[in-house]
């Protein structure tokens, strides 16, 4: 399990990132907004500690936009703001769960596996856009009822792709969370489009409404919006 530590003060942030790691936890830690929403569009990550109290845009601007984009995963605040109407607002902007400071170390534990745990269930919920359909637990890929044949790395392409739907997908993200690949010495851009274009046959192929989308020199989406000028 990877989690993201966006808070600005370097002995809280590495405190936490030691503590959690100690429990077996992937620690990424980041001391803007600007640098964590560089790094929830860089890697995955299934849980998000968001301190309010940011230089720049606040953590509250950061959650609303989060939220927006379509970002699902969940989200602790920590933040020193101790009222019932702070409470309110951090939760009603999109917050999963609300952690004042200070807090124990203990505490901030039980409600990171609480909401890792929502997370799994929520991962096990099939995936769906229009009449596509992903479902994880059978590993069966359905379009309008429809049985799809598709290979492991075609699975596992649309389901990153399904996991990031309404968002732009690069090349390099999909080199580094599915090919696995940490420093490319060999372009897999080629290898990519090749798989992307046997995908899109098998998804789109017969059916009037296509949902995988090339945008040009950036990378793919998956969505059911027939509103990109630059998709194809």
């Amino acid at each position: 399990m990877k989690i993201l530590v966006v808070e600005d003060e370097h002995k809280i942030a590495e405190a936490l990132k030691r503590g959690l790691e100690a429990e077996g936890y992937q620690v990424v830690t980041a001391g803007t907004g600007e640098e964590g929403f560089f790094c929830l569009h860089s890697e995955p990550f299934n849980l998000l500690l968001l301190d309010l109290m940011l230089p720049g845009r606040d953590g509250l601007e950061i959650l609303t936009t989060l939220r927006a984009k379509g970002f699902t995963l969940p989200v602790l605040v920590l933040t020193g703001r101790d009222t019932v109407a702070d409470r309110v607002l951090g939760l009603d902007s999109g917050a999963d769960d609300y952690l004042v400071k200070p807090f124990a170390f203990p505490e901030l534990l039980a409600r990171v596996r609480l909401l890792l745990r929502r997370g799994r269930q929520e991962t096990e919920r099939p995936f769906t856009l229009a009449d596509l359909e992903l479902n994880l637990a059978s590993h069966q890929a359905l379009r309008d009822g429809n049985p799809l044949e598709l290979t492991s790395r075609e699975f596992e392409l649309l389901e990153y792709l399904l996991k990031h739907q309404g968002r732009v997908v690069s090349r390099e993200m999909l080199a580094h969370d599915v090919w696995k690949v940490r420093e490319r010495s060999t372009p897999l851009d080629n290898v990519i489009d090749v798989n992307i274009a046997r995908l899109r046959r098998k998804v789109d192929g017969p059916y009037p409404l296509k949902l995988i989308r090339t945008i040009r020199g950036v990378g793919f989406m998956a969505t059911a919006k027939d509103d990109h000028a630059t998709a194809q």
